[in-house]
């Protein structure tokens, strides 16, 4: 079977490609955004390239950053229409079956294409906040609704998502709700997971801009300081907002502190290594689907508190048992009280690594998440 991926270069495609590496299938991968080539799929044909008219124009970048207003207005005149490129590699592959990652960067760029060709499957997979935060904003909605009447099959990270699929037009076939990268490598990560009796870090995702919600965490850590100081309190990718916040507030002067920004870059293999080491992995957003680094923090034995937008993050944790539930990100108050929980309440934590390392983690395996995958891939065309 031919698969065209349609998608942004993202580590979370990445993953969830190199699930179909043996599967006997040919997977081309029409990169939207041309953002270059990844060696990581060198064994996906890649189309990149596409969309500059002209490689060599001096000053691109130069206005594309400071002046993206202008950048837009001229760039009919030096980029190659997205549909265009599209039918063309549709055309050149004829695909069994075109899969989008992402619903506005993926499916509304194409959408007028696949609508010439009806009889052409697709299939479009929902990550994050692609339905959850885009349903209230009137052109998005617009564009959600318009999409996914054609689409034929669904993927989603969360079944929160498949209920708002349908909600807004989406008629076809359920193929699953997976993690947005497929499964993970449980072996690799065992080394790195400590006993609860050994951890002793307090680990903040220290996300802010639209939808994290990190600074109402600091604001709630601010507050309790005092019975923190046996902990030592980790921020990473911290927004430059974050870090401002931090250093306004002396935190580290009152905690033992370290801060990992988005701009010094925490490699991934390096924040795996943490939540292994973490008695407490906190995430605060007002808007997301299944966290990664959720899921993350769970296979690596830390205690999770999370927020849980639209009742996502409660399709695997259970409240006061597996960990705490986060129902207002902007409460600091509520979410001061939830770590002052889980720092006082020894079994729970204890308790809740059990469950999450017996029950839960084990649905987490890449082989048995990548069995299913390509299943329902082959179900497509057969």
């Amino acid at each position: 079977m031919k698969i065209l991926m349609v998608s942004m270069n993202s580590i979370h495609f990445q993953r969830w490609t190199e699930q179909l590496k043996s599967s006997g299938h040919e997977i081309h991968w029409f990169n939207v955004r041309d953002g270059g080539y990844s060696k990581k799929l060198s064994w996906v044909n890649q189309i990149v390239g596409w969309k500059q008219k002209f490689s060599n124009l001096k000053g691109r970048s130069f206005l594309k950053k400071n002046y993206p207003w202008f950048y837009k207005k001229i760039s009919v005149l030096i980029e190659n229409n997205t549909a265009k490129a599209f039918e063309k590699a549709l055309l050149e592959i004829k695909p069994d079956v075109v899969h989008s990652f992402v619903l506005y960067v993926s499916c509304v760029p194409i959408l007028s294409v696949m609508k010439k060709y009806p009889n052409i499957k697709w299939i479009y997979s929902s990550w994050g906040s692609d339905l959850f935060y885009y349903q209230h904003q009137v052109d998005y909605l617009k564009n959600i609704k318009n999409v996914l009447p054609r689409v034929n099959y669904l993927f989603a990270d969360c079944r929160r998502d498949v209920d708002l699929a349908k909600k807004y037009g989406f008629n076809g076939e359920l193929l699953g709700v997976y993690p947005g990268g497929g499964g993970y490598e449980l072996k690799t990560f065992e080394a790195h997971v400590l006993p609860v009796n050994q951890r002793k870090i307090i680990l903040v995702k220290g996300y802010q801009g639209r939808s994290g919600r990190a600074i109402t965490v600091l604001k709630a850590i601010n507050n309790i300081s005092d019975i923190l100081k046996p902990f030592s309190v980790v921020v990473f990718g911290a927004d430059k907002e974050v870090e401002d916040y931090i250093n306004s507030n002396k935190l580290d002067s009152k905690l033992q502190l370290s801060i990992f920004t988005k701009a010094k870059f925490l490699p991934h293999t390096e924040i795996i290594k943490l939540m292994g080491k973490a008695l407490i992995y906190i995430g605060n957003s007002n808007s997301d689907g299944m966290p990664n680094t959720l899921l993350e923090a769970i296979i690596m034995g830390a205690f999770p508190i999370q927020s849980n937008p639209g009742g996502a993050s409660a399709e695997i944790i259970e409240h006061d048992k597996n960990g705490l539930l986060i129902n207002d990100c902007e409460d600091v108050d509520h979410v001061k009280k939830l770590i002052v929980k889980a720092i006082n309440e020894n079994n729970l934590i204890a308790d809740a690594f059990n469950f999450n390392q017996d029950k839960v983690k084990p649905n987490l395996s890449r082989a048995s998440i990548a069995k299913e995958v390509i299943s329902k891939y082959n179900k497509v065309v057969n």
